[in-house]
Order: C-alpha cells, then structure tokens, then sequence
C-alpha cells in the first residue's frame, strides 16, 4: 500500500475542526437566540435544519477519511475483545437508558417545527430530570459518544479524527452545562455537585462511604 503523507491528515484534521466550530457556532446560544429574533414563525424549522447540516457536512468528512485508510495501529483482537465489547455495549446502555430522559421530537426537531413548547432541557417534561442514568452521570450520551468513537479499529485518521472529537464532545459537555445553567440555575448548580459530569465517580464514592 503506498504510504500517504502529511498533507492528507493535516487536511482531514481541518475539515474535523470545521466541522466541530460550525457544529458548535450554530448552536451556540447566541446564535439561535438572534435567529429566533430574526426569523420570526420560521425559526421552528432551525433544529431540523441544523441536524441535517450536521449529517450532510460530515458525509464528504467521513468518505475522505475513509479514502486515507491504512492498516490499524491498533486492533481490538484475542483478548481486547472483550475491552471493545465493554466499551460498545456500555455506549450503547447509555444511549438506550439516556433516551428513557429524553425528548427525542424535541432532539430531532419535530417537536419545534409543529410549534409546540421547547426548551433547553430536552426532558419530556422541560423539568431537570435527575432520575435512573441522569443520577450516575449527567450526560450519558456525551459518555457514549465518546467510549464508541474508540470502540473501533484505530488507523492514523481513526486516531487523529477520534482525539479532535473527544476534545469536542468534552467542549460540547461544558457548552450545555453553561446552557442547563442558564435554564434552571441554582437547581442545577446543586445537581453538579451532587452527580459527575461524565465519569460517575461522586456516585462511586458514595457507594464507597457506605
């Protein structure tokens, strides 16, 4: 297989983070606080908008990342198998179990485009849910994305894609905090202290004391 040289991955690692920044930017509370100004009836239809940007941008990402595959650095095979079935099973809990909390209309944008009430949290409720895998950590799906980006053969653009993402995802974690915070306030500041953001180590320690 003919060696691939730098250029190649330091282009692929530009597109990632251009594609994280505009991820983040169209999110960013700001932002949808101005077009939701702007726009008027029409901002309900942003959510799905920007869902289907997020998936259309990284479609032609994905495929030149794909083009750039070279034999793995490293492979989960005898018994690391059993550490990458930890990792996708354990990704794939915290998905199933986070979405018992929340609002998947409201995720997708369903819920916004037909007008009805949304809100930061995307709970069923709108409240602070704090209940079954909310209680161990405060957001399951950042901790899945991130145990299932790794959960996988790693070549050069694996790795180099997967560590601009795990800074992403831990970015994009503190970015809805700020929002979570600003929607229930002493309420949630409460919650952080009591429950980890990613890891469940504060609830580890209780267990422990007992």
């Amino acid at each position: 297989m003919k060696p691939v040289g730098y250029a190649p991955y330091l282009a692929l690692s530009l597109l990632v983070i251009a594609w994280c920044i505009l991820h983040s930017a169209m999110i960013a509370v700001s932002v949808t606080d101005y077009l939701e100004e702007h726009l008027g009836k029409l901002f309900r239809f942003y959510r799905l908008f920007y869902n289907l940007i997020a998936i259309l941008t990284l479609i032609p990402i994905a495929l030149f990342a794909y083009s750039l595959h070279t034999p793995p650095l490293f492979n989960w095979s005898g018994f690391l198998r059993i550490g990458q079935i930890i990792l996708s099973g354990g990704a794939f809990l915290l998905f199933i179990f986070g979405a018992r909390h929340y609002d998947a209309r409201q995720f997708l944008g369903l819920s916004q485009m037909h007008g009805e009430n949304v809100n930061r949290a995307i709970t069923d409720t709108g409240a602070l849910d704090t209940s079954g895998v909310l209680n161990f950590v405060r957001h399951p799906w950042y901790l899945a994305g991130l145990l299932l980006i790794w959960a996988r053969e790693l070549d050069a653009s694996a790795i180099l894609i997967n560590g601009i993402l795990s800074g992403y995802l831990l970015v994009g974690a503190q970015l809805e905090e700020k929002k979570l915070i600003r929607e229930f306030g002493e309420q949630y500041l409460a919650y952080q202290k009591r429950v980890s953001m990613l890891i469940p180590c504060k609830w580890l320690k209780a267990k422990i004391r007992k």
